[in-house]
């Protein structure tokens, strides 16, 4: 059991900073769900709880783990959320390769420049859901171990790998469909889809780069309902994700 020293708590709570992440290769995820649901999946390097989560919820973290009994208020001084929880798991961030030839064959999502932490986190959970275990990301989309995106993933992120990489170069080399939402698109309801390729989805304001829809070569559309009806001028991108690969998979299914 590893003492809780000054550094170590300034450095918990200083990984909300991407560069203190980059540079110490760690992230943390927060609260009982999250830590249970992430233990198994990444190297621990620490777990900070009060004594009472311990007794309660000790029995499921590895023996490896290094485990430290602190009190309320050093979790409050760690935290990055707005209430404090009772636990704070740090683990080594992993290190994630892919080539096209990886994802041969699978259906996968790519999000070209994602902002918000919290629509990288249900994208996450819309790819568990969905049995998809890889997000391709830009290299300017938000941050996959970013604390509010961690928590966001509800522990998806222990089961879908979000990898970033130069969005255009990849999509060029992929040798696979590749689909995007456009609201020029094709109806996706009467649209063919193939049960593997990747399903681009752009940012929350701007939509899909020029850069990254050169490379898409089959355009689709959500249609609002009825089509004359005056609706929302766009959807969320978690929800649009989510209605699409459910297209998606009901085509699969049927």
């Amino acid at each position: 059991m590893e003492e809780l020293t000054n550094r170590i708590r300034k450095l918990v709570a200083s990984l909300d900073d991407p560069r203190v992440r980059d540079a110490e290769g760690l992230f943390a995820a927060e609260g009982t769900k999250c830590v249970l649901d992430t233990a198994g999946a990444f190297d621990c390097r620490w777990i900070f709880a009060t004594a009472a989560w311990l007794e309660a919820h000790g029995h499921a973290i590895d023996g490896s783990a290094d485990v430290t009994a602190v009190k309320r208020a050093d979790l409050e001084r760690m935290s990055h959320l707005s209430t404090p929880p009772q636990v704070i798991a740090v683990y080594e961030r992993p290190v994630y390769d892919i080539t096209p030839a990886d994802i041969a064959g699978h259906l996968v999502i790519a999000l070209d420049r994602v902002q918000d932490p919290g629509n990288l986190g249900t994208v996450m959970r819309v790819a568990d859901w969905f049995g998809i275990d890889t997000i391709l990301c830009s290299h300017d989309t938000v941050d996959c171990f970013n604390p509010k995106v961690v928590q966001a993933t509800m522990g998806a992120i222990s089961r879908v790998k979000a990898v970033y990489v130069d969005l255009p170069e990849f999509l060029a080399q992929c040798g696979q469909p590749v689909y995007g939402t456009f609201l020029d698109g094709d109806d996706i309801y009467g649209s063919p889809l193939g049960d593997s390729g990747i399903i681009v989805m752009g940012n929350e304001g701007r939509g899909i780069s020029d850069a990254v829809a050169r490379y898409v070569d089959r355009r689709l559309y959500i249609p609002s309902f009825p089509v004359s009806r005056p609706t929302s001028e766009s959807l969320n991108v978690g929800m649009a994700t989510a209605i699409t690969v459910a297209e998606f998979r009901r085509r699969q299914l049927s």
